[in-house]
């Protein structure tokens, strides 16, 4: 029998022992769960502005941890050694929540303040995320998730109250773009206002040459942004060939340079990533 997974837009029809096009999430018995819970594939003490998180908390470090597998497509996936594999590819050890924080506790001598959900789509791990989370919090240690966005409204909504600073990818400003990578860009943009509103958010667009990097995108992109927030930061990143776009350049460091400087027309805090 089949079952519908909520947990994003592509809610997929999924059959009994079968996983969703995220390869993270599967159904047991009618019931759709996260497959790679507690399953880690990374899991590293990083410096927070790495996440990149430039303003929440600067100086310190996070524990960094990810699992496999991701909702979007994107071709020129950084990650694409987690992000893209299931569960029979990825090298993983699984963990409880109750390990994971005691390791974060343990690592707050070495100026830990918390975990950072990150390296594959995080948020198709939504109970992991959910339920580390939780404890994390009564252990006074903070919580970020850094996500493409695309999730539905209402599991998002429910993990807000436990979610310090999130970064969120904004990959684009068209909806044709998003198509490309298998997500769409309303979503995104709906969680960007709804994270806005409850804690510390900041965005990151990787420019890839030919597809997102033309002045009038950047000038749409950072405009609708200081709609929201002008203080809202936005990383602009340089593209490196990867996975599926191996036969492009990097991204042109002027190029990245530039954007910026167009973003910073609008907003207040605009960093170039990766140059």
């Amino acid at each position: 029998m089949k079952a519908e997974c909520k947990i994003c837009p592509h809610h997929c029809k999924i059959e009994e022992g079968h996983v969703g096009l995220c390869r993270g999430r599967t159904n047991r018995e009618g019931k759709i769960i996260s497959g790679n819970y507690g399953k880690l594939t990374g899991l590293a003490l990083d410096p927070i502005e790495k996440k990149p998180l430039y303003h929440f908390y600067p100086g310190s470090k996070v524990l960094s941890v990810g699992s496999y597998g991701c909702n979007m497509s994107c071709p020129f996936c950084q990650n694409c050694d987690i992000s893209m594999a299931g569960a029979d590819e990825a090298d993983k050890v699984e963990v409880t929540c109750e390990e994971l924080v005691d390791k974060g506790i343990a690592l707050k001598k070495q100026g830990n303040i918390g975990i950072a959900y990150t390296y594959n789509e995080p948020l198709i791990g939504y109970e992991f995320v959910r339920d580390c989370a939780a404890l994390a919090k009564k252990k006074a240690m903070k919580n970020v998730v850094v996500t493409n966005g695309y999730i539905c409204e209402e599991p998002l909504k429910e993990l807000l109250p436990l979610i310090d600073a999130f970064n969120i990818d904004l990959k684009g400003f068209t909806e044709a773009y998003y198509h490309k990578l298998g997500g769409d860009l309303a979503t995104v943009k709906r969680a960007i206002e709804l994270a806005s509103e409850k804690c510390h958010v900041e965005v990151t667009t990787l420019i890839v040459p030919d597809e997102n990097d033309s002045d009038e995108e950047m000038e749409k992109l950072s405009g609708w942004l200081a709609g929201i927030n002008k203080e809202i930061p936005l990383h602009v990143s340089r593209f490196f060939p990867r996975w599926h776009m191996q036969d492009r350049e990097a991204t042109p460091v002027k190029r990245v340079y530039h954007l910026a400087q167009i973003a910073r027309g609008h907003l207040e805090h605009v960093h170039e990533g990766n140059c």
